[in-house]
């Protein structure tokens, strides 16, 4: 009887040392396969934001022309070509030149670049032509990343 007890003691034991091997082993694969898709996913993340961003200030940029060009008060606060000199005009706003003081803003603020962590962008002019990296000063006629690098795409983040 005593020899039937000790018999089933063992065989209530805990995990043996191959077992605890074993699982370390799949779980350290699995920690190392999930950790460059999570990087890869936080990065498309990153990129949906930044397309995101140019998309707003391109439609801001061009609904700034397009009051400019449609009311004719406000051509007498814009630049001869209808363009705005600066960003920061889209979140000021624009006097229309009405009776009262209306102002219309087009941006609640300037986005920072999800890419370098800056309110900061690339500006190009009508002047200019569209691989140009620095901005005339002329007017604002479009905007782009100021991050070096190249998206999942494989195309660089200045040129989206």
């Amino acid at each position: 009887m005593n020899a039937a007890l000790r018999r089933d003691r063992l065989r209530e034991g805990g995990f043996t040392l191959v077992e605890l091997v074993c699982c370390t082993f799949l779980l350290t694969i699995m920690a190392g396969i999930a950790l460059p898709v999570a990087h890869t996913m936080q990065r498309r993340a990153r990129e949906l934001e930044l397309r995101q961003d140019l998309r707003e200030m391109r439609r801001a940029i061009d609904a700034y022309h397009f009051t400019i060009k449609a009311v004719p008060t406000a051509q007498e606060n814009a630049t001869a070509e209808g363009w705005p000199e600066e960003l920061e005009i889209l979140v000021e706003g624009l006097d229309l030149g009405l009776a009262k003081e209306v102002k219309v803003k087009f941006l609640r603020r300037i986005p920072r670049d999800p890419m370098t962590g800056e309110a900061e962008w690339g500006k190009r002019s009508t002047k200019q032509d569209a691989d140009d990296d620095s901005w005339d000063g002329v007017n604002v006629f479009d905007v782009f990343s100021l991050a070096e690098g190249k998206g999942l795409d494989g195309t660089e983040y200045k040129t989206w």
